[in-house]
């Protein structure tokens, strides 16, 4: 299956927005086994994408506050047939955790435990010395209710799940743009459980929503 590039979306900067938040979910992902990864012809054009101009917003939602931060990509690739794109996939640098909302300490303490820092903290959340990057790669595209849905096995601490969102693309010269809109997972599916009531019990006000939305905008150039 193929994603038409008619529709805008600039893989030349990607900004995939996680925000956990209590109003109704936005498209939410149903995360299933992992699939196969889609092969591209000989003959597709690579466009790779600029971790410079890519990056990943994200929030989080508990019941007295709601943070919000950024993640950087490393590296990735798409390659793209005519207007269609036939295969793809990118790094996530999640040493790159960044806490937007707070400053100082507060700023910092909260970062520190997101990557895993302080004894008895490092399985928390992303325990990025274990596991410091994240990705996804690419298994197909659908369209539903007049939307094109992009597919793909997403990959957060060795967990791989496969989950769809919809998605447009554009190309413009050498430069391809990819944006989805935003999409809700579930992060426990990825074994990101600290502070889950789904999970634990008896946290009463303490509990952290388990529902994380993204979006993404990717921007990549030809090779």
């Amino acid at each position: 299956m193929r994603i038409n590039l008619l529709t805008t979306l600039s893989i030349v900067s990607i900004s995939v927005t996680m925000i956990a938040c209590k109003g109704e979910k936005q498209n939410q992902t149903e995360a299933t086994t992992a699939e196969e990864v889609i092969e591209a012809p000989a003959t597709a054009v690579t466009y790779k994408i600029d971790p410079t101009a890519s990056t990943i917003e994200w929030a989080g939602l508990k019941p007295t506050e709601k943070h919000t931060g950024t993640l950087n990509l490393a590296d990735g690739t798409v390659k793209v047939q005519g207007e269609n794109i036939e295969s793809g996939s990118f790094t996530i640098d999640m040493n790159s955790i960044t806490v937007t909302d707070l400053e100082g300490d507060e700023k910092a303490s909260l970062e520190g435990h997101l990557k895993g820092e302080g004894e008895g903290k490092e399985d928390h959340f992303f325990n990025v010395a274990k596991h410091p990057t994240a990705s996804f790669e690419i298994t197909g595209i659908n369209e539903k209710e007049g939307k094109t849905y992009l597919e793909g096995n997403l990959t957060i601490k060795d967990t791989k799940k496969n989950i769809s969102f919809p998605a447009t693309t554009s190309i413009n010269g050498d430069t391809m743009t990819l944006d989805t809109e935003v999409f809700t997972i579930n992060r426990t599916e990825w074994g990101v459980n600290y502070g889950s009531k789904s999970v634990f019990e008896n946290l009463g006000d303490k509990f952290i929503n388990d529902d994380i939305e993204l979006k993404i905008s990717v921007k990549a150039n030809k090779a």
